[in-house]
């Protein structure tokens, strides 16, 4: 169980109803590169898990896998997804020195959490360690109304008790 939650976000006033601690962008205009600078300087500990705010669909065991493969084996920077589409950088565990290296970018004008991700030490979290928590869904982003209700219909399929299921 997480026990230091925060947002961080470019409009701090936007989440300030949500009960949780709301930390504004250190730099402004840096992106999902510069939310996650901000949450390693603003971090408590060396271990930080970041996630984004529009994937509803990741089960806790996810997270609580990405947090034990941050802590065991060889020392990495980073523990990152990684499904058909690429690296999933915005739900993964960064080491709080990440931080000089994603200023150092973001100093540069290289906003692409790629880039960074290519000067990290990253361990990958393929296709067979993803898949006990069936991963059709899991990296599924909702940010528009659209998406939205796409979300839902899957929400209530989930739901709905198998035709198969005998029920006494």
């Amino acid at each position: 169980m997480a026990t230091d939650v925060r947002i961080v976000a470019n409009d701090a006033e936007r989440y300030a109803d949500l009960g949780v601690r709301v930390v504004p962008d250190a730099i402004a205009g840096a992106g999902p590169l510069g939310g996650l600078y901000t949450a390693l300087v603003d971090a408590r500990h060396d271990r930080v898990l970041v996630l984004a705010c529009d994937l509803p669909f990741l089960p806790a065991a996810l997270l609580q896998r990405l947090a034990q493969e941050s802590g065991t084996g060889e020392p990495v920077d980073a523990v990152v997804p990684k499904t058909e589409r690429g690296l999933q950088p915005l739900c993964a565990v960064y080491r709080k020195t990440c931080a000089a290296q994603a200023k150092a970018q973001i100093a540069r004008g290289d906003l692409r959490m790629t880039a960074l991700l290519a000067g990290l030490h990253v361990r990958e979290l393929g296709h067979d360690a993803l898949a006990p928590y069936d991963g059709e869904a899991l990296f599924e982003n909702i940010n528009t109304p659209h998406d939205y209700a796409r979300a839902r219909g899957r929400g209530e399929r989930d739901e709905k008790p198998s035709e198969d299921r005998i029920t006494e």
